[in-house]
Parts: structure tokens; sequence; C-alpha cells
């Protein structure tokens, strides 16, 4: 894996990925990190000063006037290479659960941050993607030929919910799991892999003090996970240990 993006990297689990991936045996030659604000996000800043293979992108993925930009930076960080991985992470969790408490609000945010910004942005980098794929085209369908990751949630699953709720939230991971199933056809052509990945209960603003999975470990599990995926994989439903997940 040459390069690799991922959105939402200030904390939680896109700064555990970022750390995870920059200590692996043999990190990509580029690791891109974006985040909304450079000044909140010191430890990313920290790293990359550490790490030369690090590049930080300030960015609000649901800024859509922005996205000319981002690519372009993009495109100067790969050099004609492409891009091999793009991981959406970002995305935000609302507050409501029962339908008493549920705003329009609710699904206007979390359809734009969870649904919308990920599709829009993955359109905006195919190219990039499309180029990884042609440049790595001797490789197996993956990450090391071109890959997109959309971070769902076994929250998005309409087989496994038996507690109800969580309706803006829910609706927002079912339908991106929906646009990584399309993605997953309408790419294939091009040998660019699409998984929607849970990355199980873990502590972090939304998982609570009370989730069994630290970010370092959900984070580790997750990257050995993608290092393996090939084609069997395209278009599936995947926990953070590779397990399927029902949609």
């Amino acid at each position: 894996m040459n390069s690799i993006l991922i959105t939402g990297c200030n904390r939680g689990l896109g700064l555990g990925l970022i750390k995870t991936l920059l200590n692996v045996s043999t990190p990509p030659a580029h690791v891109i990190a974006t985040c909304r604000n450079l000044q909140k996000a010191e430890e990313l800043q920290e790293l990359s000063q550490k790490h030369q293979n690090l590049h930080v992108i300030q960015f609000d993925t649901t800024d859509f006037n922005s996205y000319d930009r981002v690519t372009k930076e993009v495109e100067n960080v790969v050099q004609g290479k492409g891009l091999n991985v793009l991981f959406n992470n970002a995305g935000i969790a609302s507050k409501s659960t029962r339908l008493s408490g549920v705003r329009a609000d609710d699904f206007t945010k979390s359809f734009l941050a969870n649904t919308t910004a990920p599709i829009m942005l993955t359109k905006a980098l195919h190219p990039l993607l499309k180029k990884s794929a042609e440049i790595n085209g001797d490789k197996p369908m993956g990450v090391g030929r071109a890959a997109v990751i959309n971070m769902s949630s076994i929250l998005g699953s309409i087989g496994s919910n038996v507690e109800g709720g969580m309706y803006s939230y829910r609706a927002s991971k079912s339908a991106l799991n929906a646009a990584t199933k399309s993605m997953s056809i309408d790419f294939k052509d091009s040998k660019i892999l699409c998984v929607s990945l849970h990355p199980g209960w873990v502590k972090t603003d939304m998982g609570g003090k009370n989730a069994p999975l630290e970010i370092d470990s959900s984070c580790k599990r997750m990257i050995e996970t993608i290092m393996s995926l090939n084609e069997t994989n395209n278009g599936t439903f995947l926990q953070f240990d590779g397990k399927s997940l029902p949609w």
C-alpha cells in the first residue's frame, strides 16, 4: 500500500488508525490524515513532525466547496501514482435515541456527515483511485491496488437491530452500507474494492467508558483486516476482525 487517506483524524478511531499505520513493519509511503480544525489536532500535528510520510490536511468533509482544493492537495502528495486507499472514517453520532426525541435536524446532520459526505468524497477521489488501480494492475483486488473502506457500524445493520432507537444514526449508516454495495458494483470493472467496516464497540466519545474494546485494539485489528481483503470481500459488511455482518 503506497498511499492511504483517512478522514476525521483529530481524535478517536481516526487518530488511532493513523498511529497504527505509522507503526506497522512497512508503513505506507504516504499516510494522509484529514481533520476539521488543525488547532484542535495537536497530537496529529506532533505525529506529522516525527513522521515524514504523514501528511495532514485541514478538511471538513461536509464542506463540499473545499473538495477541489483537497483533491489537488492529495494529488500533490501521491505524485502521479494515484490513491491506493480512501478510508471514509469521519462521521457524527446522534444523541437522540427513541422516536419521541427524534428531530428532523438530527436526520439532516447525520445523513450529511455519515452518508452524503463519504459518497461525494469517493466521487471526487475516484479518478485517483482508478489511477492507482491501473498502475497496480498486476496486483489482485485489495488495498495494494485500490480500495474504498467506509466506516460503518453494527447499528446500521437492519438484520442485527433488536433494540430499536437511534433512528438518524442507524438510518445514515444503513444508507452508507447501501452506497458501499453500489460502489462495489460500479467500481468492479476497475478492480477497486469497496467494503463497509464496523470497528466494534469501542471506548470512544460515542461508545462510552463501558465499551469492551480499546481504541488501539480496534484499530490494529481493522488494519490487519483491510490488509487481508481480496476480491471475495468486495461489497461486504465486515467487523473489525474480518467477521461478516448481516446487512
